[in-house]
This record gives C-alpha cells, structure tokens and sequence, in this order.
C-alpha cells in the first residue's frame, strides 16, 4: 500500500514531491541524490550552532530535501497532526511527542561524557522521535554524526552490516536505555581525523537507501492505536523505581 499520509497521491505525486512523480523508486533517488548534495551544506550548519536544538534538527532536514519536497523543514506535527505513523511493529512517537523524544536525545546527546558512552541510546531516541515523513534517517545520521564529533569520536558505518544494525536499532526504540545499540555499536566507534572522514563514514551508513516505507497506522484518536501506543511507552520506560 502506497504511504499517502496526505491523501492526495493521485493529483501531487508521492509525499507531495515537487516533480509530483508517483514511482516512489524515483522519487527516492531524487531524494538521496539530495541528501547527497546536502550534506557538506547540512553538516556546515550543524559545526556553526554552539548548542543543537529541535530547530537545527528540522533546518537540517529542510538544507538536505528542499529540493524534493515543498514541506521540507516541516515536523509531523506541523503537516500530519492526526496520523500515527509505523514500521513494522513499531509505532514512531506520537506527533506531540516528536519534540520530547528528540529534545531529549539533543540535550543527553550534548554531554560528552554520555555520548561518548552511549551513542546508540541517542540514536534511539532520535530514531523513535522520527520527525518527518520522509528523510529521517539521513536527518539524523547528519545529528547523530555532529553530537559524536563534538565527543570526540565518529562511528566506522562502513563496517557494520545493514540487517544487524535496524536490528539492534528496532530493539532499542522497543526498550531503550537498556544498551542493545551501544551494544552493536561498540566495536565500530572510531577517532574522526577531519570532514572527509565524517562525510564517508555518515555516506556509508546502512537503512538510508529508503527501502523500507513507512505506513499510516491509523488516526490518533483511534482508541485501539492509542491503546497500543501507551502499552509501547510504559514499555519503553521500564519497570518503575
């Protein structure tokens, strides 16, 4: 099924692109030759802000895909407020809760100290916070790449392997905090030498290809789905202390 969370697939193409194309392959290589392009603008934007904020988070993804999309720079709070969005089995953070997950990911992911110990935590919830309806991924592999930089390391994508790591990832939105994507990560944490090695590294990252769509799960005010999605958040905060 086409992911149409505007419901206007027919007359604007896919995600309402700008060349209102409706083959979601092209318009995944018009997005990734984008992001592409982007990335040395995105990464010289996120190097000139002293403290990340929510804001910088969407000027990134508006520098990476405003030449594909007219909502670029737009969360999913702003353009689809009554959607809950999915892959697989897991519900992305409600559209009220976007900036909570992501704020929290930003100011945790500014510690050194804690970034440099648990970068797959900050991957978490910057992946569960999943603010757009497209481009994610590389959204916040340019984020996720900054905050480790300014910890003073970078992470050898190149020699993870795909599969593993959206499988450490998917386990650690189900129950973070508990270390299963620090964990896979680990092994592969590197010292960065300079830009050229932080573009490679960011390029060969798995999952940003967009092979995998998302889905609308439905309403957010469906009882079921908002059921579902608070058995998902007492999941994900764990046993109470």
């Amino acid at each position: 099924m086409t992911f149409d969370p505007f419901g206007d697939f027919e007359t604007r193409g896919y995600l309402r692109n700008l060349a209102k194309a409706k083959d979601r392959a092209l318009v995944q290589r018009l997005q990734h030759n984008s992001f592409l392009t982007g990335i040395d603008a995105g990464l010289r934007y996120l190097e000139s802000r002293s403290f990340l904020t929510y804001a910088d988070v969407l000027q990134t993804h508006k520098t990476l895909f405003e030449a594909v999309f007219p909502w670029a720079g737009e969360d999913r709070l702003t353009n689809a407020p009554t959607i809950f969005v999915n892959k697989g089995t897991v519900l992305f953070a409600h559209p009220k809760d976007i900036r909570r997950a992501v704020d929290h990911a930003l100011v945790k992911g500014q510690d050194k100290p804690f970034m440099a110990e648990k970068p797959g935590e900050i991957m978490g919830y910057l992946a569960y916070g999943h603010p757009f309806l497209d481009g994610n991924g590389r959204t916040i592999m340019l984020i996720h790449a900054e905050l480790a930089r300014r910890a003073g390391f970078g992470i050898d994508w190149s020699a993870t392997d795909k599969e593993q790591y959206l499988a450490a990832l998917a386990r650690e939105i189900e129950a973070p905090n508990q270390g299963k994507l620090d964990m896979y990560l680990k092994p592969f944490i590197r010292k960065i030498t300079g830009k050229d090695d932080l573009v490679t590294a960011i390029k060969a990252a798995p999952g940003l290809d967009g092979g995998n769509a998302d889905a609308v799960a439905g309403p957010t005010g469906d009882p079921a789905l908002e059921a579902r999605y608070e058995a998902q958040e007492l999941k994900r905060k764990g046993p109470a202390s």
